[in-house]
């Protein structure tokens, strides 16, 4: 059985193991009413599905934590049916579509990522924070429209991934993105 924690330490981020799967709060608020427990009201993400849901808590409930390992593993390929990775001993650890998502955009050959295992199956991969890649194509930016004091135009970068850059990024440029929002973080050369 693994680490048993009370309500009280509840907060975003903390992972709770709910019938058998691993759960990670998103969203966390407390209220204290009048009378009466303390209410913990979640937003919780399953790990391994990606589906949602809200619960209340009281303050007596308890809760036991998942067992997750995490491993730093570096990428290596992709097989046509998911992306490889190898581990220190040379062990490859397959890494289905579905639990890379969009950050399959953001791989590069011997990348090193932290691959996040709930027994013994990979449940998430964590990228670096902020990668760099070349920008291949760029539309035309339309000037005047700033009324939301940001103006951008669509950009795609090696790879395929297209995301909302400056007006002044041109073919060429390297960028770099940030993995976790993919969102433009800024330029670091120009052709």
């Amino acid at each position: 059985m693994g680490e048993v924690i009370g309500a009280g330490e509840l907060h975003k981020g903390v992972k709770l193991l709910i019938d058998g799967e691993p759960w990670e709060i998103t969203e966390f608020s407390f209220s204290k009413p009048g009378k009466g427990q303390a209410i913990y009201n979640c937003k919780l993400r399953n790990m391994m599905t990606g589906g949602g849901c809200t619960k209340s808590y009281r303050s007596g409930d308890k809760f036991e934590k998942p067992e997750l390992v995490q491993m730093s593993v570096t990428y290596s390929y992709d097989d046509g049916t998911a992306f490889v990775f190898t581990d220190d001993n040379f062990e490859e650890i397959r890494v289905s579509y579905d639990v890379m998502g969009d950050k399959k955009y953001f791989l590069m050959d011997e990348m090193e990522v932290k691959a996040l295992f709930f027994n013994d199956k990979v449940i998430g991969v964590d990228l670096p924070q902020l990668v760099e890649r070349k920008v291949v194509k760029v539309e035309p930016g339309v000037k005047g429209n700033t009324a939301s004091g940001k103006v951008t135009k669509p950009a795609t970068v090696e790879g395929g991934y297209t995301l909302a850059v400056p007006l002044f990024i041109s073919e060429g440029d390297v960028i770099r993105i940030n993995t976790e929002t993919g969102e433009y973080n800024d330029r670091t050369s120009t052709k």
